[in-house]
């Protein structure tokens, strides 16, 4: 793998998880479609050189190129296209709902964990 594909994937995962802890449905969106980008770019760089075709003239079983990573290149595509579509929907629901993009805090959550915190507050003083 040359060092330029190293690079790419590295700045691509690290952006994709940047957007995808933020509170913003589309940078979320953003977020999951440059890890998937990330993903097939080092499937594809994992698959070594170029080959020849495998039907072509029958030569040597050396030459002829891997199709595992393009295959799981393929699939991860898929995948990634079928996941962006879900949050997009999902994204468009939540922006017919509430107005905006923005991922709210929980109500339960807050209260369990204002709970919690007095209850320990409660053992420590004990």
């Amino acid at each position: 793998m040359s060092l330029a594909l190293v690079f790419a994937v590295a700045g691509l995962v690290s952006v994709g998880t940047f957007l995808v802890t933020s509170r913003s449905l589309s940078r979320i969106v953003l977020g999951f479609s440059m890890l998937g980008h990330a993903a097939v770019l080092a499937l594809l760089a994992s698959g070594g050189p170029a080959g020849d075709p495998p039907l072509a003239d029958q030569s040597d079983l050396e030459t002829i190129a891997n199709p595992l990573p393009q295959a799981l290149s393929l699939t991860a595509i898929v995948i990634s296209f079928g996941l962006t579509l879900f949050l997009l929907a999902l994204a468009r629901r939540q922006h017919l709902l509430t107005g905006g993009d923005l991922v709210e805090d929980d109500l339960e959550d807050r209260r369990i964990a204002y709970e919690a915190d007095d209850n320990d507050e409660i053992g420590s003083a004990a």
